[in-house]
């Protein structure tokens, strides 16, 4: 494991722990209600490894906790957000990249997504050329 991942499960196990206190579990049975063993979320909350996808699912859906909260240290998207307009962005996205013929992973569309749907809701005009821009920067 490298330093920065040792800090990534490090401050991912720091916001576990205030999660779990805040919703007034123990570790114990929040490991029973995301089915892992004790021990197992014992190592998330202290930082010794990554909690899998599932168990945030569940504890999301058991206990509404913030799952964007828990990885990164953001709020997630709330509710009333404009949900057409970003099916709208990915779609001109998606056509642009195949017109172009540009392929890139996929983590990398959704951060381009992201990070241009995050500039329309603060109100900052986004630029075909800075999306140009952002492709550049992750084409494969």
């Amino acid at each position: 494991m490298t330093q920065n991942d040792a800090d990534m499960f490090a401050e991912v196990g720091a916001r576990l722990a205030i999660s779990r206190s805040e919703i007034g579990v123990s570790q114990a049975a929040m490991a029973e209600a995301i089915g892992v063993s004790h021990r197992a979320y014992h190592s998330y909350e202290k930082g010794k490894r990554g909690i899998p996808v599932e168990a945030l699912i569940k504890m999301h859906g058991r206990y509404e906790v913030d799952v964007a909260w828990l990885l990164l240290g953001t709020r997630s998207i709330r509710v009333g957000h404009d949900f057409e307009a970003l099916k709208r962005i990915e779609t001109s996205l998606d056509q642009y990249l195949e017109s172009a013929g540009i392929k890139i992973k996929s983590e990398k569309r959704g951060a381009i997504v992201a990070r241009w749907y995050q500039s329309r809701i603060e109100g900052r005009e986004v630029t075909d050329d800075d999306v140009h821009t952002w492709i550049e920067l992750v084409r494969e």
